[in-house]
């Protein structure tokens, strides 16, 4: 085994476990807040969908990654080049889908009660099951090709005509429709992108505008160290520029996979290393954008016969 690969080896194996760890506390919080009666917030609903798809893009791309780098070969069949990606490159989407999701809903609850269109708030909160729905049935859509077009290289002895992904290859098209289905794969997570930026634009204008709302009116100077606006400002562009950073470095690979023939051996491991990073590192943000998970579940449990709790946005 060469040393490259068992260091690429390692890489997929620790992402993978603090992924899942990660992951499966941020889920157990969740589980612990609704079976102790605490009344969970609208964005949760959407953060637990998160959870799966981040689940989903960990087993099905760091544990085979893993095992190829490691020299386990076997699992890379026809049935696993197909399966595999098709998983990963779907709760890859469902991910970035539903990051936009919550950014754009918490722009929409935390605007101000006074507002030209109130009954937003409402259609908001209505729509996201719907849009959880619409997500995933694009996503196992639009990624349709992956099984239709990727087998095991092994299975095939002529791969001149064939466009090689390491163990598994995928039908040669020319350059116009290869350019078509990288442009196809991207667009959606272009889309929302563009969203999520946006609608964290808005709310770090919110609070910006919050908090020099609070200044004037209490005539104090507060320290934005101590101020909960700022460091709220600072949590969400933490997340989004995380997101941004590992999903726009993620779509340009599998734009430039699109592209190649035959990728080299550092093309193929980037990819993976950069789809792995975003389910392995959102689910530690989101715990340090909960505010102290450990104080809200003993918060809940000392309030759990209260009919009044509500935990605000």
């Amino acid at each position: 085994m060469a040393t490259r690969d068992l260091a690429v080896g390692m890489i997929f194996s620790l992402q993978t476990l603090f992924g899942t760890l990660g992951n499966f506390f941020l889920l157990y919080h969740y589980l612990f807040l609704y079976f102790t009666g605490c009344r969970l917030r609208s964005t949760d609903l959407i953060i637990k969908n998160l959870i799966v798809a981040n689940l989903l893009v960990l087993f099905s791309s760091g544990i085979p990654d893993a095992m190829s780098s490691f020299g386990w070969y076997h699992i890379h069949n026809d049935f696993g080049c197909r399966f595999f990606p098709y998983v990963r490159v779907v709760g890859r989407g469902v991910s970035i889908g539903t990051t936009c999701l919550l950014s754009v809903v918490q722009a929409i609850m935390i605007s101000p009660r006074v507002s030209r269109w109130p009954e937003l708030k409402v259609k908001a909160l209505n729509c996201i099951v719907p849009s959880i729905f619409l997500c995933w049935i694009l996503q196992m859509l639009i990624n349709v090709i992956y099984p239709m077009f990727l087998t095991s290289s092994g299975s095939h002895k002529n791969i001149t005509n064939r466009k090689s992904f390491g163990y598994c290859s995928a039908v040669r098209h020319d350059k116009t429709r290869d350019s078509l289905y990288a442009a196809l794969l991207s667009i959606p997570d272009v889309f929302c992108l563009g969203f999520m930026l946006l609608a964290s634009g808005c709310i770090v204008f919110l609070l910006y505008r919050h908090r020099r709302r609070v200044q004037h009116l209490h005539r104090t100077n507060v320290s934005s160290r101590s101020s909960p606006e700022s460091r709220a400002t600072k949590t969400i562009l933490l997340l989004v520029s995380t997101f941004v950073f590992f999903n726009t470095l993620s779509s340009i690979f599998e734009a430039v996979l699109a592209l190649f023939n035959y990728p080299n051996w550092f093309l193929l491991n980037a990819n993976s290393v950069s789809t792995l990073s975003f389910p392995s590192v959102s689910p530690f943000l989101l715990m340090n954008h909960e505010s102290s998970i450990s104080r809200l579940c003993f918060a809940c449990i000392r309030n759990t016969k209260s009919p009044n709790l509500m935990r605000n946005m």
